[in-house]
């Protein structure tokens, strides 16, 4: 069963930055022809949201109130999914997690139901 594993949350002042990472335990990369992963974040009191996504062509999405601020990249070589946050605010705070699935990118990819592997979750805390 593939497992994900993410990493790098933390505690940030307004305006910096930090690089989330998501492990897979197996060769997500190499065995599935076609995949999509994503990330996606929880505040306190709020819903689930995706925040951008990848698929197996390197093609990426993200969602409005990050464009221009996070980037989603991949590491096939590592098995490792990475998502670069810049100019972080504190609305930014919540928990964020990385899913993926073996079939591509679906067309609604914003939404957590869609993906069948589903990591724990890093805590991200934009605060002065």
């Amino acid at each position: 069963e593939v497992q994900l594993v993410e990493s790098g949350g933390g505690l940030v002042q307004p305006r910096g930055s930090l690089t989330l990472s998501c492990a897979a335990s197996e060769f997500i990369f190499s065995s599935f022809s076609r995949y999509g992963m994503a990330w996606f974040r929880q505040a306190p009191g709020k819903g689930r949201e995706g925040v951008a996504s990848i698929d197996s062509s390197g093609s990426t999405m993200y969602a409005e109130f990050v464009k221009g601020r996070f980037i989603i990249s991949q590491d096939t070589a590592k098995n490792t999914l990475y998502l670069l946050m810049n100019s972080l605010e504190p609305d930014d705070t919540a928990m964020y997690y990385c899913a993926a699935n073996s079939y591509g990118r679906p067309a609604r990819w914003w939404e957590w139901t869609k993906y069948n592997y589903k990591g724990q979750g890093t805590q991200v805390t934009v605060s002065s």
